[in-house]
C-alpha cells in the first residue's frame, strides 16, 4: 500500500524564518534541566547509540525568546523490515500539560528495545515531545501562546507546526497515532479518522487499554457524538494529521486517556493500545487491502 501525494504540499510551505535560527548545539542538554521528560529522552538517546534498531535525531531547532528548543525524533526499525517497511508515526505532548503522553511514547520505545519482534516489518517514528516549551512550562499552549493542535495545514507560522508538517509531508506515514490526556472524561476513548480500517484498529486498542483504565461512557465525549468510546470522522479543526492529499488515505487515530487517573495507569493503557495496533494492522498488510 504505497502512499502518494503532490510534492508541492511540503515544498511550498513557508514559515517565519526569523523564528527559526540556524541549528544550535546542546539543545537536549538545555532541555534536560527543565523537566523529567527530557531526562528520559536523553536516556533513550544514549540507548539508541548502541542499538541496531533505534536511532535518534532532532527535526528542528528554534527559539522562544532567549531559550532554544528542539523536537526529538526516535526511529525504531523492526526486524525483518523490507526496503519499504510500514511507516507509522506516533506523536505525543502536542499539549504541554499532558506529560503522561510523552512518558507513554517513551515507555513504548523502551519496551520495543526489549521486544523488537513486536515491530517486525515496521518503521516507527516517535515524536515524544511535540511541544517542548509547553512541556517545560506545564501549559497546553506553546511559549508563543498558541494551541499547536489547532494549527495544522492552515498556513501556520509556528515553528513546531512547520517542522511536524514537514515530517508528515515527507515521510508519508501509512498510519498516524496521536496520544492525548483529557481532564474532562473519566475513561479512555479514541477519535477515528482517515482510512476505513481505522475503526478496526481502534476497537481492539481500546479493549487492550481497558486492562488498566475504564472505557469512557456516554453518547457525547469531548463535545462530539460518540458510541462505544469512539468518535467517528469528527474532530477539532487543525489537529495534527496527515496531509489531505494522500492516497490511499492512511489510518489516523487519536487515543485519549483520562488525565485525572494515575499517570502510571495512563502510560500502561497507552502502551497497551499502541502494541495492539501494531498487532492488528499486520493482517491488513498481509492481505494487501487497499483501505
Amino acid at each position: 500500500m504505497k502512499l502518494t501525494m503532490p510534492r508541492s504540499i511540503y515544498l511550498s510551505k513557508r514559515v517565519n524564518r526569523r523564528a527559526i535560527p540556524s541549528p544550535l548545539r546542546n539543545c537536549a542538554k538545555r532541555n534536560l534541566e527543565l523537566h523529567p521528560v527530557f531526562e528520559r529522552v536523553e536516556g533513550l538517546r544514549r540507548a539508541a547509540e548502541g542499538s541496531a534498531h533505534l536511532s535518534y535525531s532532532e527535526i528542528g531547532t528554534f527559539r522562544h525568546g532567549n531559550e532554544v528548543h528542539s523536537i526529538p525524533r526516535f526511529c525504531f526499525l523492526g526486524p525483518g523490515s523490507t526496503e519499504e517497511p510500514v511507516r507509522i508515526g506516533v506523536f505525543a505532548a502536542i499539549h504541554g500539560d499532558e506529560p503522561e503522553t510523552a512518558h507513554a511514547a517513551l515507555e513504548f520505545l523502551e519496551r520495543l528495545l526489549k521486544e523488537p519482534e513486536r515491530a517486525r516489518g515496521y518503521q516507527i517514528y516517535v515524536y515524544p515531545v511535540c511541544n517542548p516549551s509547553g512541556i517545560r512550562d506545564g501549559t497546553r499552549h506553546s511559549r508563543s501562546g498558541v494551541d499547536l493542535n489547532r494549527e495544522f495545514w492552515k498556513g501556520s507560522k509556528e515553528p513546531e507546526v512547520y517542522y511536524l508538517e514537514r515530517e508528515l509531508g515527507v515521510l508519508l506515514f501509512q498510519g498516524v497515532i496521536a496520544l492525548h490526556a483529557d481532564n474532562t472524561t473519566p475513561g479512555v476513548y479514541a477519535y477515528v479518522r482517515g482510512a476505513t480500517l481505522t475503526e478496526a484498529l481502534a476497537r481492539p486498542a481500546l479493549q487492550a487499554a481497558e486492562a488498566f483504565l475504564p472505557r469512557a461512557a456516554g453518547s457525547v465525549i469531548d463535545g462530539f457524538a460518540a458510541q462505544d468510546a469512539l468518535i467517528r470522522h469528527q474532530c477539532f479543526e487543525g489537529v495534527l494529521s496527515n496531509p489531505a492529499e494522500l492516497h490511499p488515505a492512511p489510518f489516523e487515530l487519536i487515543f485519549e486517556t483520562p488525565q485525572e487517573s494515575p499517570a502510571e495507569l495512563q502510560v500502561e493503557a497507552a502502551v497497551a493500545a499502541l502494541n495492539r495496533i501494531l498487532l492488528e494492522y499486520r493482517p491488513f498488510l498481509a492481505f494487501g487491502q487497499d483501505l
